[in-house]
Formats: structure tokens, C-alpha cells, sequence
């Protein structure tokens, strides 16, 4: 089982990228930036209509070990793809053929476009964060290059933490061209040691919801293809903004499914087609399950939590239709395990990740259960992966 990593690892794995980046520059680096990945714990596909998410910050991130230059060159490394890639700050162009890169000089050019004054540098990567899993390396990625492009630049002080989670969404969005959210980069900013993260994804408001000590997080990986998320994000998009439009024929006040309460979807579920009533459905009683989520981890409910989380896969599955086999044969294989309190898809589904809430020190038994149970069903092995809420973005000095 791939657990979460334990201090003197976190410190190996700066050390390796300090070794690496003095290899290929010959120099040492001054700093290195760190930014994590995230996995949602509740709250799916709200985040275009406006409404809750609850992530949390991951024990798995993207550093850069970072040397300011003279000039405004910016000379990358990445460690786990052994490439380089350079680029000019006054000439920051998408390169398809180096996608890795378009994350970095997305976020030099987002910063460009706030007015923040940069400075050239050399970088080396590295990160830990599953690609193309659901676990948000690309925003670990871009808030990483957030944070030290401010730092190398001595701008650190110039954004607040929601803003540079605004910079690094404006880098995904207009310059690598990805239509995400925002609260990938907001919890990979924002993210607080035991804490998960309320968003309020119409306003930006948050706050910290603390996690118990006595509970743990199992991710599994079902490592099947995602080849549907894309055209199925668009058509569920597509069919919520539908159903908005429909129900404003009762409700003329609302603009987004957040305004609309589970009473007033099913007082005007007439107006809806069937399908396009269940992406409401969803959606509407996935608000409400983040908001009593957030109640149940402040009175230290898990089974509550635990039961919010189950209801909400089912949902995925069944109205909003965006599970797959692999993703159910990952929830069944972490439910038979005695120590399970609830399980779910997390991301945006048809394949990535799920993950389970379990008693602290019960991770081992739900970690046994998918391996014992998924490659049976699937012929697919899986990763495993455990962790505890952690802290959001940060820079180390080296030698501080």
C-alpha cells in the first residue's frame, strides 16, 4: 500500500530535488516551493452551479526548487518526465508538445496579466501527486509555480491566498485551455493541517471545518480511462443551465441550482424531462450533503459523514449518472471492509479516484479489501493511497 509520507521522507524528497536541480544547473537552488494536491471529500459537479465543496489538502504535492536569474529566461527541469524546457517571460506562447511547461508559463503569464513584476529563473520539478487521477496535479503544479515565481520575484506580500488561487484557475483556463474550477487551486492554497475546506464556490467565501483526529482517508486509484469525463462534464453542464432555465418559469429569482432548495425542485419537477430533473436532483440535494457534512464533522459525527458520503455516490451513480463499473467495484470493494464508514467517487467520475472515510488505524483493513476485491472485478490493479487533511501551499528557504 503507497501511504502518506512521513517527515524524513518529506525531507528526502527536497533533498533529491535540491541534488537534481545542482546536476543540471550547477548551481544550488535558493528555495523550494511547494503545492498539493487536493481530494474532495464531498460536494460534486456543484461547483458550476454555484454551490458547496469540502476538499482537503493531500500529504502528495508538486515542489520546485527555484534559483532567481539575472535575466528573463526561465530554464525547467522536470525530474519525472527527464525534460528540459525553456522559455522567455516576454514571450510566453502555449506549446503543445511540452504540456508539463504550459502549466508553469500559464502562471507567469497570469501573473504578467495582474501587473506582477517577474523575474526569470531556474526550476527543477517534481512531484508526487497521481497524474490524470482526479487528485488535481495540474493545479498542484500551477500554485507551486505561483508561489515561487512571487517569491523569486520578492512579490510575496502583492496577492492574497485567493488571489494567487485565481491566477493559477486563470492559467488552466485561458492559457493551457482547461475549463475547471476553482476549487482545485483554492484548497492547494488554502489548505489547513486537520482542517478540510468549506468553498462557497458563487461568493469565494470559505472557512476551515476541522477534521477529527480520529478519522483517516483510503483513495483508492481505479487507474481505468476517464476518455468520457470531458464530453460528459459538458453535457451534465449543459442540462443543469437547462434546468435552471426551466424551473424560472416558477422561480424567476433563481439563476443558478444553489438558489433552488429540495422543496422547490420537487413542487416544480413538472416543468423538468426526466433526465434533466435527476442532474437537479442531484445537484440541489449535493448542496444540502456538503452543508451537512460540514455539521457532522464539527459534533465529530463520522457515521453521519459516513452515511452523507455513501448518499452521495449513489446519486452520482444514479441521477447524475457519472460512475462507471470500475468506480462502483472500487465503493463495493472499500465498503466489504469492516472498518469502512462510507465511500464515494471524488472528481469528476467515470474513472480516477474514490475515496473512504475510516476510524483512525483502520486504513490498512479497507487498503486490503480493494486489493483483495477490485482486480477481480475490474482485471485492473489499483494504488492505494492514505491520508490525513494537510497544510496548503508553502516556501522553504534553504538552509533557514
Amino acid at each position: 500500500m503507497s501511504t502518506e509520507l512521513d517527515p524524513t521522507q518529506e525531507t528526502s524528497r527536497s533533498d533529491d530535488l535540491v541534488a537534481a536541480f545542482r546536476a543540471h544547473f550547477g548551481d544550488d537552488p535558493i528555495l523550494v516551493s511547494v503545492g498539493p494536491g487536493r481530494v474532495n471529500l464531498i460536494g460534486e459537479h456543484t461547483d458550476y452551479n454555484g454551490g458547496f465543496v469540502l476538499p482537503i489538502a493531500l500529504k502528495r504535492d508538486v515542489r520546485m526548487a527555484v534559483r532567481p536569474r539575472q535575466d528573463r529566461r526561465v530554464r525547467l527541469l522536470s525530474v519525472e518526465y527527464n525534460a528540459a524546457f525553456d522559455f522567455d517571460l516576454d514571450n510566453l506562447v502555449n506549446n503543445p508538445s511540452a504540456q508539463w511547461a504550459n502549466y508553469v508559463m500559464g502562471v507567469a503569464w497570469a501573473l504578467a496579466e495582474r501587473g506582477i513584476a517577474l523575474v526569470g529563473m531556474d526550476v527543477a520539478i517534481s512531484g508526487n501527486v497521481p497524474r490524470a487521477s482526479g487528485l488535481s496535479s495540474s493545479a498542484a503544479i500551477e500554485v507551486a509555480a505561483a508561489m515561487a515565481f512571487l517569491e523569486a520575484a520578492g512579490q510575496t506580500g502583492a496577492l492574497t491566498g485567493p488571489e494567487i488561487a485565481l491566477v493559477a484557475q486563470r492559467a488552466e483556463n485561458a492559457f493551457v485551455g482547461v475549463n475547471c474550477g476553482i476549487m482545485d487551486q483554492f484548497i492547494s492554497v488554502l489548505g489547513s493541517e486537520n482542517h478540510a475546506l468549506l468553498i462557497d464556490c458563487r461568493s469565494l467565501d470559505y472557512r476551515l471545518v476541522p477534521f477529527p483526529e480520529n478519522a483517516g482517508l483510503v483513495i483508492g486509484n481505479t487507474k481505468a480511462s476517464r476518455s468520457l469525463a470531458g464530453s460528459a462534464y459538458n453535457e451534465r453542464r449543459a442540462q443543469c443551465e437547462e434546468g435552471v432555465r426551466l424551473l424560472q418559469a416558477a422561480l424567476p429569482e433563481i439563476t443558478q441550482l444553489r438558489d433552488v432548495s429540495v422543496e422547490q425542485l420537487e413542487a416544480n419537477k413538472q416543468l423538468l424531462s426526466p433526465t434533466v430533473y435527476r442532474r437537479c436532483r442531484h445537484i440541489v440535494h449535493e448542496n444540502q450533503r456538503v452543508l451537512d457534512t460540514v455539521a457532522a464533522l464539527e459534533q465529530g459525527d463520522l457515521a453521519r459523514v459516513g452515511q452523507l458520503m455513501d448518499a452521495s455516490h449513489a446519486s452520482l451513480r444514479d441521477d447524475y449518472e457519472v460512475s462507471s463499473p470500475a468506480l462502483d467495484a472500487m465503493v463495493n470493494a472499500m465498503r466489504s471492509a469492516p472498518n469502512c464508514l462510507g465511500a464515494r467517487l471524488t472528481g469528476a467520475g467515470f474513472g480516477g479516484c474514490a475515496i473512504a472515510l475510516v476510524p483512525a488505524g483502520g486504513e490498512q483493513s479497507v487498503a486490503d479489501a480493494i486489493f483483495e476485491r477490485y482486480p477481480k472485478t475490474t482485471n485492473i490493479w489499483p494504488e492505494v493511497y492514505t491520508t490525513r487533511a494537510a497544510g496548503g501551499a508553502r516556501v522553504e528557504k534553504i538552509g533557514a
